[in-house]
């Protein structure tokens, strides 16, 4: 399908319903060709009623009110074939932003917990939602009026040169120089304007949906300009593409508008020259009724190049929506093994692993290996952004290595099916997200078959209890957004409820207690124990104190192992983790207070 046109694969996502959208174009296509015959069964009446008028005899202008019934007729059958066209197209539009927004969404649950952490919230859902809109309003209302500007010139040329050719030059000409203001608009360096316009337009939404959600930590530290920065630069970027482009227009939108709208600059000069060159009053006669035909049929000419602009113009915005929609779906999924095996246990391993993330030069990890043994507690510290969080995130594959292996009961985590993969390790996030649900579901995420009570044992053993029981419906109680809203602390123990729920074998704390308060951070231990009992643990922190009776700990620095061993022997080395380890009992002991003098 990369192949083949925007609208043909655009016409894919419809499925059964394609031939909706063929038979609207036909019928919109037959409506625009009933259109024109009111205007040639109003000339009829003009010509009969002059005639009666030159005759002197009314009565020669009998067949005029025929030929106005005629009129209403065809125009009755046009707007209700355009009608029926409107409602095919509608249905299979419908069908088609539909089957593209779950194409979408089914394709991106596949896709890595990666790919989420470079790609905002705001940006796919403009991506997926706003672009499969423009298809449904290109396919339901575009398509058939494009259509019908498709066919209307075909008509247009047929009766233009119908009555008098050089009349029809006459029009034709005004029409062939809006054409090539129209092409200038659209073509050459504006062809690619649609694709620079819809990525400013998803950057700025995507700053909104920032903006918008740090309004309060923004107020707190009265930060408003600072905060709008980035937000005003993703305006300006968009007023780059949306003014720019329309300056860039303003002399070929000013020649549009005067060459379709001139057409009797031409017209009426012509038409008196052939009527002065004519000799005899029947020659007159129809010239003048020539004549009246183009100054009626004109303004159809204007409607049909104006139609003609909007739909091109809509066909580049959809063309644009088809390819950024794609865009998504082209994101491959990490590759599954063709023969998956099976860990002989829960042990975890790193064997010489490097790894950047994608678009980045700089290694994350460089050379990285340690091994977890079954049972055991291994965790890792360091300074913000020296690997911790890289290296935990490689054991679930939210990515995949570039270089050496990592190891789930001695088979490469690639080897192992995803579904496999997934029950074997529960991920306690440094930040937790709730859904707008209620705090069953929300704890039963992490086993939807599992009964109330398997959840309330969870949740006690999670220290929750205290929780639950000041809720006002208890475990029924809706939180997330829109609801009950919990602190950071209490966020952890709920998702420590849906770890300890889970019950799988490797579990990676990361930041678990990042959120914490004293209170809290007592109450996450107890949690920790009680998850942690007979499983394989990789716990990462920079509070110190919850690494204290790990079975060994690492310390990260730019992307490698600098120091490991327990606690006890890393201090008596007097290197990177003891230094942290004073830091960190000073900055236990610190307290505001007076300065002494």
């Amino acid at each position: 399908m990369k192949k083949d046109s925007e609208i043909s694969r655009m016409f894919a996502y419809a499925g059964k319903r394609h031939w909706l959208t063929i038979l609207g174009m036909i019928l919109a296509g037959l409506s625009t060709v009933l259109s024109m015959f009111p205007f040639i069964c109003i000339w009829f009446v003009v010509r009969d009623l002059l005639n009666a008028i030159v005759a002197g005899d009314i009565n020669l202008a009998t067949h005029s009110g025929a030929y106005a019934w005629w009129a209403v007729g065809f125009s009755v059958l046009s707007i209700l074939l355009y009608f029926i066209a409107l409602c095919c197209s509608h249905l299979a539009a419908f069908r088609t932003a539909s089957n593209m927004r779950k194409a979408a969404i089914h394709h991106i649950v596949k896709l890595p917990l990666g790919y989420f952490s470079q790609n905002a919230s705001g940006r796919l859902r403009k991506i997926i939602d706003d672009n499969a809109g423009l298809t449904e309003e290109f396919l339901a209302h575009q398509l058939p009026d494009l259509t019908g500007a498709v066919v209307m010139p075909v008509a247009v040329l047929v009766l233009i040169f119908t009555f008098d050719w050089r009349l029809g030059i006459c029009c034709l000409i005004p029409l062939a120089v809006s054409f090539f203001f129209m092409k200038q608009m659209m073509g050459g360096d504006n062809a690619g304007f649609m694709e620079g316009y819809m990525a400013a337009l998803e950057s700025m939404n995507k700053e909104a949906v920032e903006y918008i959600r740090g309004i309060p930590v923004v107020k707190v530290f009265q930060q408003t300009v600072f905060s709008f920065k980035n937000f005003h630069k993703a305006i300006e970027e968009y007023k780059k593409y949306a003014s720019g482009y329309a300056l860039k227009c303003r002399v070929p939108l000013t020649g549009f508008n005067v060459a379709l709208n001139g057409t009797f600059v031409l017209l009426i000069p012509v038409a008196c020259i052939i009527l002065s060159a004519v000799t005899g009053k029947a020659s007159y006669q129809d010239v003048l009724l020539d004549f009246l035909f183009y100054c009626l049929f004109t303004p159809v000419c204007t409607t049909m190049m104006n139609r003609v602009m909007f739909a091109g113009e809509q066909l580049m915005a959809a063309k644009s929506a088809v390819n950024r929609i794609e865009s998504v779906l082209n994101e491959q999924p990490l590759a599954e093994a063709g023969s998956p095996r099976q860990p002989k246990d829960d042990s975890v391993s790193l064997v010489n692993v490097s790894f950047s993330y994608p678009g980045s030069d700089k290694k994350a990890l460089d050379n990285v290996t340690f091994d977890i043994p079954v049972g055991k507690t291994v965790a890792l510290v360091g300074a913000s952004g020296s690997g911790k969080s890289t290296a935990a995130q490689l054991i679930p594959r939210f990515y995949d290595v570039n270089e050496g292996q990592v190891l789930v009961g001695d088979v490469d985590v690639r080897q192992i099916s995803k579904q496999e993969l997934m029950n074997k390790i529960a991920f306690v996030f440094q930040n937790t997200q709730l859904f707008k649900d209620t705090l069953l579901e929300n704890i039963r995420a992490a086993r939807p078959n599992a009964t109330r009570e398997e959840v309330m044992r969870a949740a006690e053993a999670a220290q929750c209890k205290e929780i639950i029981e000041r809720l006002p419906n208890g475990l029924d109680t809706v939180v997330g957004n829109g609801g009950t809203y919990l602190s950071g602390g209490e966020n952890q123990r709920i998702a420590l409820a849906r770890a300890i729920l889970k019950d799988a074998p490797i579990i990676v704390l990361d930041e678990a207690t990042a959120f914490a308060d004293a209170e809290n951070e007592h109450q996450i231990q107890m949690a920790f124990e009680k998850l942690t009992q007979k499983k394989t643990v990789l716990m990462i922190a920079h509070r110190l104190s919850t690494v204290e009776y790990a079975d060994e700990i690492l310390v990260f620095d730019d992307g490698r192992i600098i120091e490991r061993g327990t606690h006890k022997s890393l201090l008596e080395q007097n290197g990177r983790y003891a230094s942290m380890w004073r830091d960190y009992q000073t900055s236990v002991k610190w307290k505001v207070g007076k300065e002494v003098k």
